[in-house]
């Protein structure tokens, strides 16, 4: 859809170990307080500065992370230093519903840039109208991170900008990577912070064992998810083992199988 416009990234899962070869210390310096923030955060305010920071820190300007809800007639979640006017009225016309940026982060798992070659994708009046009204606000440019984590709806954590400057462009062409892999941190921080459901089939799991067992169905080794919430591998191994006890199954293959089919059945 975003023609020229789009970047493409690679493998999450591989993302961490070559940090500190690929991005430098400087990098390397500011992903870890981000990660700080995040493990601190206790309110949707603290989330917000966690990233706003990291943000300014990478002369990214502005960003929104938006998770839509499992139910269509849901509002979405979205934490933002987008212009408050804009995100309010984004929110009361739902616009969540058409506009072509998250219409693109639905379509692909991949990162993408966005900006005025983006309109040559449009399909309506109104997804032309969401980017005019967007633009007004300063957001005409945009580096988007998809999110699908395999239960319920996308989300997608992006960064914009109200022009093509050297520092935002320089930052998305060198670290594209990382942010891909903070976007996976924020969005699994702020999930199992403020998620409801922690159940299989009437078996209450804690919010780390059902999170551990989550990214286990997406493949991810302990290694990995441990990376990805910060804890150690042995942590992950030992709310798995728990998980396992709990369901009464053997594996943590058999656990995943429990966990699709009680996901499957709450979204029918």
């Amino acid at each position: 859809m975003a023609g020229d416009e789009r970047g493409s990234i690679s493998g999450q899962s591989e993302a961490h170990p070559s940090l500190g070869h690929t991005a430098g210390c400087e990098m390397h310096r500011v992903f870890q307080n981000f990660i700080d923030l995040l493990s601190t955060a206790e309110s949707l305010q603290d989330f917000s500065k966690a990233m706003a920071d990291t943000a300014t820190a990478l002369d990214l300007s502005c960003f929104a992370y938006l998770a839509l809800h499992r139910a269509k007639s849901g509002k979405p979640r979205l934490i933002s230093t987008y212009p408050s006017r804009w995100t309010a009225h984004y929110l009361r016309r739902d616009y969540q519903i058409i506009d072509p940026v998250i219409g693109e982060a639905l379509q692909t798992p991949e990162p993408f840039r966005w900006g005025v070659d983006f309109r040559s994708g449009f399909t309506s009046m109104a997804q032309q109208q969401v980017f005019d009204e967007a633009a007004q606000f300063g957001i005409r440019f945009g580096f988007t991170v998809p999110i699908h984590d395999g239960h319920g709806p996308v989300a997608a954590l992006t960064f914009a900008a109200d022009e093509r400057r050297p520092p935002f462009e320089k930052c998305i062409n060198s670290h594209g990577r990382v942010l891909q892999l903070m976007a996976m941190y924020f969005h699994a921080h702020v999930r199992r912070k403020f998620a409801i459901e922690h159940d299989v089939y009437g078996i209450r799991l804690s919010p780390r064992e059902f999170e551990c067992l989550e990214w286990a169905s997406q493949g991810k080794s302990a290694w990995e998810i441990g990376c990805i919430l910060g804890i150690s591998r042995n942590t992950v191994a030992y709310y798995l083992e728990n998980a396992k006890e709990k369901l009464g199954v053997r594996t943590v293959v058999q656990a995943v199988t429990r966990l699709a089919a009680a996901n499957k059945e709450k979204q029918n």
